[in-house]
């Protein structure tokens, strides 16, 4: 099977001249932009995923996310530089392999690694020596080494991690929407099972991220990637509790916010919202919890965040009520129209939008709902929630007038905010997307 020194020795010399072809598992909002730094840095590519539709949507020359163009896959495709497959049995033509495949909560809250797990046995099925596997998904210290790699191992052919193949961990860091950061633009943190995984990892992204940052092993790099979304899921907690104080005294919030990020130091501002959306913020923190709770410990910080964070669904629902009932309305029977059901503005991406869990409240008291996106054309099913079969409707004046109460949820730029309000009876803001809006301002509400 050859030397360690063999193995890595040639995959240095493949990943100097890039003749390593790059497989990247899972081909959703982590993977394809992935596999965009890779072919723009010159490299070929195979997208693996079990979802055949992406798979014959990508054959045939179609993105299925919006800040990678059609046009661009079609060339993609065209060029050969990309082949994308569902079968699994394919792993071993790839050199290196990024494993970008989900990491949800279980109904516990406990960290779900099944597809993580499913992923590295489809991989030691085929695994051959030389290969380098990189694991992207967000996940909890110490998965890498004590999961990953012990099912790597138990592989039908006998290979060792650290000396047949290689394992490394580099958090996936996407910012959808900022067009100021794209998967080649952040830089790269990357943590190897071993020395020599993490000098292979490192060469690799070299070539297609603007700058690598080894660190000294997978652990630090896990914890890195936790660390990140805590921090910001613990201050948008802090502000959304502030929220609900200054609200009660009068003041708004987001005034409060904007002085204090004049100062030049110490502060960073983060904002207030209908809840916590996206794959990251709100479910990480909760690996961190989940994996205290196994050492004997609890994370009161963490936790506590994510009980603030996820009241505020219900805290907009309770504003919504007082609001309509000074107009003498119930909210059953009421018409809604809900703006926006992407977890974040200007991005096609719903997971753990909160626009749901605000959906299934307005649904559970009789509201009669409707909503739009510009990104989001249809209602998606989604794991956690009853959604109903909803298309986007267009915001003209008519449809605007014949709705109780525009609630908006995410502010998209797309929409003519003075526009909305000019037509709306009455418009729930609960993201400051009005700020500027000058006339009609006795119509809308803040939450």
């Amino acid at each position: 099977m050859g030397s360690v020194e063999q193995h890595v020795g040639q995959l240095k010399r493949q990943l100097a001249d890039k003749q390593v072809r790059v497989g990247v598992i899972g081909l959703g909002y982590v993977g394809i932009p992935l596999i965009s730094a890779f072919v723009n840095a010159g490299f070929r590519c195979l997208g693996y995923d079990v979802d055949q539709k992406k798979i014959d949507r990508l054959n045939a020359g179609e993105s299925y996310i919006k800040h990678i163009s059609s046009e661009t896959v079609a060339d993609w495709i065209a060029r050969d530089v990309l082949e994308p497959t569902a079968d699994m049995t394919r792993l071993s033509e790839a050199d290196v392999l990024l494993i970008c495949v989900p990491t949800p909560l279980n109904d516990s809250r406990d960290p779900d690694l099944r597809y993580v797990e499913g992923t590295a046995r489809s991989i030691a099925a085929t695994l051959r020596p030389g290969q380098l596997i990189i694991l992207e998904s967000t996940t909890y210290p110490t998965t890498t080494r004590d999961v990953l790699v012990p099912i790597l191992n138990d592989n039908p052919a006998g290979l060792i991690c650290g000396e047949d193949f290689f394992v490394a961990y580099s958090p996936e860091r996407e910012d959808p929407g900022n067009p100021d950061y794209t998967a080649a633009g952040i830089p790269k943190v990357v943590g190897g099972f071993d020395s020599h995984s993490c000098e292979l990892a490192t060469l690799l992204y070299e070539h297609a991220i603007v700058q690598v940052i080894p660190v000294a092993n997978a652990e630090i790099a896990e914890a890195c990637k936790i660390l990140e979304n805590t921090y910001r899921a613990v201050n948008i907690a802090l502000v959304n509790e502030l929220k609900v104080l200054l609200d009660r005294m009068g003041i708004d919030v987001w005034d409060v916010v904007n002085a204090a990020k004049t100062k030049p130091f110490g502060f960073q501002a983060f904002y207030p919202g209908p809840g916590l959306g996206g794959h990251c913020i709100p479910i990480d923190p909760f690996y961190l919890s989940w994996l205290a709770r196994r050492h004997g410990m609890s994370t009161r910080f963490v936790e506590l965040a994510g009980e603030v964070n996820s009241r505020m669904p219900r805290y907009v629902i309770s504003q919504l009520a007082e609001f309509l009932n000074e107009q003498g309305k119930p909210i059953r029977g009421t018409k809604i129209c809900l703006l926006g059901v992407a977890y974040k503005k200007d991005v096609d991406d719903p997971r753990e939008s909160p626009s749901f869990e605000l959906l299934d409240l307005l649904l559970e008291r009789g509201a009669v709902m409707t909503y739009s996106d510009p990104h989001i054309p249809h209602l998606p099913q989604m794991r956690h929630h009853d959604v109903p079969d909803l298309s986007s409707s267009e915001l003209t004046a008519e449809f605007l007038a014949s709705q109780d109460c525009v609630l908006i949820a995410t502010a998209h730029s797309a929409w003519d905010y003075t526009f909305i309000v000019k037509h709306a009876r009455m418009v729930l803001d609960t993201r400051n997307a009005t700020e500027q809006v000058t006339e009609g301002r006795e119509k809308i509400f803040k939450a």
